[in-house]
């Protein structure tokens, strides 16, 4: 795959693919071309069979995404056309679609959409200095990429809350201690820590890291005696796979 793109850079060693937001003049903003370009790379990762773990960064010192470029607000040709292109490339539906695990590393400003993509990351890696937020009832405006429903499910209803209302920034040992955050490491051996935990998880099987990721986030949303019925057959039918496959 082309790893040229104008907004991302894209790097695979091994079995880890590196995504990283590579607009650092403005903070790694999110603007149409890259959510257009990111579109394109996930789509080729997800089907790329080699890959087994993606990681998720932003590149400069200050921000891993600020959140949606607001200088392109009013440009595109009308507000009809514009939804039915976010529906027809809907980069956050593609992000929870992916069954590989994906780890974002997290530095500097992580704001806004730039916060809820992180947290459609499976494991998040934050550095001392990564400030967390969610400033769009500020802007008059509500989160569009999952803020409301990925939040509560990860950190619960009452935090979230928090967060979404009083447009609060909070610190990476508080976004840890809330759970949005699994670790946090300094800075300099930031892009280390979240290379080496990538390195770590594709060793292991393929399809034993996709079918647990899709075991756990299917089973949030079922009864509980139903996804645990769901947990062994996929058991049960990777177990047969695998024996039809021996040699003989």
């Amino acid at each position: 795959m082309n790893n040229s793109f104008p907004t991302i850079i894209y790097q695979k060693s091994g079995r880890v693919a590196s995504i990283i937001l590579n607009r650092p003049h403005v903070l790694n903003a999110h603007n149409i071309q890259m959510r257009d370009d990111l579109y394109q790379i996930l789509e080729a990762v997800r089907d790329d069979t080699d890959v087994t773990c993606i990681t998720l960064t932003g590149a400069g010192e200050r921000s891993f995404c600020t959140g949606a470029d607001l200088t392109e607000f009013g440009t595109a040709p009308s507000r009809i056309i514009a939804r039915q292109v976010r529906w027809e490339r809907d980069l956050w539906g593609l992000m929870l679609s992916i069954n590989k695990p994906i780890i974002a590393g997290l530095h500097g400003y992580v704001l806004g959409s730039g916060m809820e993509m992180a947290m459609l990351c499976d494991i998040r890696i934050a550095s001392h200095d990564a400030i967390f937020g969610m400033p769009e009832a500020a802007l008059g405006m509500i989160p569009v990429a999952g803020g409301t429903q990925i939040l509560p499910r990860t950190i619960g209803i009452g935090k979230t809350m928090s967060l979404l209302l009083t447009h609060k920034n909070i610190s990476a040992q508080d976004a840890k201690d809330m759970g949005a955050v699994n670790e946090v490491v300094d800075r300099e051996s930031l892009w280390h820590h979240v290379i080496k935990t990538a390195e770590q998880i594709s060793s292991h099987d393929g399809l034993s890291l996709e079918s647990i990721k899709v075991n756990v986030r299917n089973g949030l949303d079922s009864p509980i005696l139903e996804a645990l019925n769901a947990e062994y057959n996929t058991a049960l039918n990777m177990i047969m796979a695998r024996t039809l496959y021996l040699p003989v």
